[in-house]
Formats: C-alpha cells, structure tokens, sequence
C-alpha cells in the first residue's frame, strides 16, 4: 500500500520506522480553567483522568523498556527505544503540570493514586534485580508480560490521539487552547512511537497467547483509569453543587460522547479489540505518521521548542 506523504515533504513516510525524537516542549497552565471543555466537567475529568495515570504510567513504560534494552540486538530499535524513553520523559513532565497547576489549584487531591503509583515504580527496579538473580527464567516472563501490556495501552493511545487530531468538534466547541495543544502534540507523539514497545516485545520473544492475557488486563486497568479516575474527579470538584451520582454521570457521558467531546469509551475499549488482536497485527498498519508529523509543524508548543521537522 502506497502511503501519505509529510506535509511539505518529498519522501514517503516510512510507517514502520519512522524518525523518533523527543521534543522539549513546555505549557503555560495560568489562563487555563478547570473546566477546560466549557460547561462540560465530565468530558473534562474524563480527560483529566489521564493526567492521574499518565505521569507515573509513563515512568513505567520507560522501566519497562531499560531492562529490555541490553538484550535488544537491532541498532535500529536500539535507536528508536532512545527517541521513546526521551519523549516518554517528557509527557510525564507535562501532564504533572497539569495535575499541580489546573487541579492542585482548584484543590483537588489526587494523591491517593499518584503517591501509590510512584511507590510501585520506585520498589520495581529492586524487585525486578532480585527475581533476575533468583530466577532468571521468571523475570523474563514478568517483562514479556508487563511489556505486552505496555504495548496494549500504547496501542489505545495512538488511537486516542489520532482521534483527537480529527477531531475538530472539539475546537468548536471552545477547548482551552492550551490543553487541546497538549493532548494533540502528545497524541502525535504517540502516533509517531506507537510501534516501539510492540517490537521490544517480539524482540524479547513474545508471542501471541502473553499478548491476549496482558491486553485483557490492560483493558480492566483502562476502564479503571477512565470510569474510576473520572468519578474520583468529579466528587473533588469544587465547583459541582449536585450530589455526584453515577447515573447523573452516565447521563452526562453519552451527552459528551454526542457531542464530540470524548469517545464512546465502551467502542474504543472492545471496538479496537479486533484491530489488535489480530495474529498478524503490527502497530504501523493503524493510525498515520505524516497526520501527526503534519500536526507537529503546527502545535504551538513543538514550534516553542525548536521543532522542525526538515
């Protein structure tokens, strides 16, 4: 199949492999509101439930990837690992911002769940040294599993940011611009990345049974993110008066979902399941590398930081 060329460019864009660098970018919360999509706090802390996940999500992946690393054989994989980890460092950056500056200031609380993830991430590595030298077979099934579900959940957020490259309802309906550049930009980033973990997987020895069994948790753990993260939210926020019920939310949601808002969150969960667990799957065959090159010479933030994509 012939693919789209980069906007501007002259060469096809190679899919599979395509240029992955890490783009230090940077964000201006203070003109953001907390309810960033206007009159619509459940898309918004749908959303915002991310910023939960993602900073210390994020730290996990880049574990992940290190210790997969020196068993890693291919330069060019090798070279891309590096582009991942540098623009993994990076998002997790970006998204505790918005949890210090957007929510902390409109004091909500979400260290319940962060403080519990960073001790996972920080107990990991000492965990992960002494089943390696106490068995070695079972720490290589542990990463082959933890990097299947990496690469389950990074199958989802290519999706998702395709998704909200496209979608342009939410621009008309007076997303804060500033957070529509960040959700973009990192969307297209992982658009750009999207295959990496996939082929640290294979490379590792993965195979098709691990992947099914780690996509099914990362499914649970998803719509944990997604439902349970937004509830929390929602019961925090300062400005709802209602009493937070989650029929008042559903009823909210399929509104938001309407709307263009945010996606169906039951379709994107099991409607992509087809998609990725097919046996021949490979992360290139979904989603658009010059879309999201092409959004990436216009995001304000990348331009910011120097970005230039020739």
């Amino acid at each position: 199949m012939t693919r789209p060329q980069a906007s501007g460019g002259t060469a096809p864009v190679d899919e599979r492999h395509p240029p992955i660098k890490p783009r230090r970018v940077s964000f201006d919360w203070s003109r953001t509101p907390l309810h960033w999509v206007p009159g619509d706090p459940v898309a918004t802390h749908i959303i915002n439930s991310f910023h939960i996940v993602l900073p210390e999500g994020e730290k996990w992946f880049i574990q992940c990837v290190k210790d997969a690393r020196p068993h890693i054989r291919d330069e060019r994989l090798l070279e891309e690992i590096k582009g991942f980890i540098g623009q993994e460092m990076v998002h997790a950056r970006s998204h505790q911002g918005v949890l210090d500056q957007i929510l902390g200031r409109a004091g909500i609380d979400v260290s319940k769940i962060t403080d519990a993830a960073g001790r996972g991430n920080a107990e990991r590595p000492s965990q992960m040294a002494a089943l390696k030298e106490r068995n070695p077979r079972a720490w290589r099934r542990r990463l082959r599993f933890e990097l299947a579900a990496v690469a389950s959940i990074e199958h989802y957020t290519a999706v998702l940011g395709q998704w909200i490259m496209d979608n342009d309802r939410l621009d008309k309906a007076g997303v804060d611009p500033t957070m529509l550049d960040l959700l973009r930009w990192h969307g297209a980033e992982e658009v750009e990345h999207r295959s990496v973990v996939f082929d640290v997987y294979k490379a590792m020895g993965g195979r098709y049974p691990t992947r099914v069994a780690a996509w099914v948790v990362s499914l649970f753990f998803l719509y944990w993110a997604l439902i349970g993260g937004s509830l929390y939210l929602l019961k925090q926020d300062p400005t709802i008066k209602r009493r937070v019920t989650p029929l008042r939310v559903y009823r909210s949601y399929r509104r938001s979902v309407r709307l263009g808002h945010v996606p169906g969150i039951f379709r994107l969960l099991l409607g992509e399941a087809p998609v990725y667990l097919r046996p021949d799957h490979h992360p290139s065959k979904v989603c658009s590398t010059p879309r999201a090159l092409d959004y990436l010479t216009h995001s304000p933030a990348a331009k910011a930081a120097g970005y230039d994509p020739y």
